[in-house]
């Protein structure tokens, strides 16, 4: 079993910013990619920002170019998303994801990242 876990969400200003921490654990070996995604209220589950398990690939969303950088570090098993100059629309709940070669796709619970303007 795979367990995902965020953590660092919370209420900020617009320009304000935020740092996601995502640690798994459990059967992770085989990990390909790790990313983030959000889903605002009435809205679909949208990519936020993907990095390859060895770091070589990396894509954000064209909404947070500029703004938001991810990271991992393997020998934690954690991935970052570094949120900066955060704008209202910005607001949503945010998922870990991995995808584990030969096991599927792994979300973690979500964290809310809540953005006044």
């Amino acid at each position: 079993q795979v367990q995902l876990v965020e953590s660092g969400g919370g209420l900020v200003q617009t320009g304000g910013s935020l740092r996601l921490s995502c640690a798994a654990s459990g059967s992770i070996s085989g990990t390909l990619r790790l990313g983030w995604y959000r889903q605002a209220p009435g809205k679909e589950r949208e990519l936020v920002a993907i990095i390859s398990s060895g770091g070589g690939f990396i894509n954000y969303a064209d909404s947070v170019k500029g703004r938001f950088t991810i990271s991992r570090d393997n020998a934690k098993n954690t991935v970052d998303l570094q949120m900066n100059s955060l704008k209202p629309e910005d607001t949503g709940l945010y998922y870990c994801w991995r995808r584990i070669i030969g096991a599927g796709e792994y979300w973690g619970q979500g964290t809310q990242v809540t953005v006044s303007s």
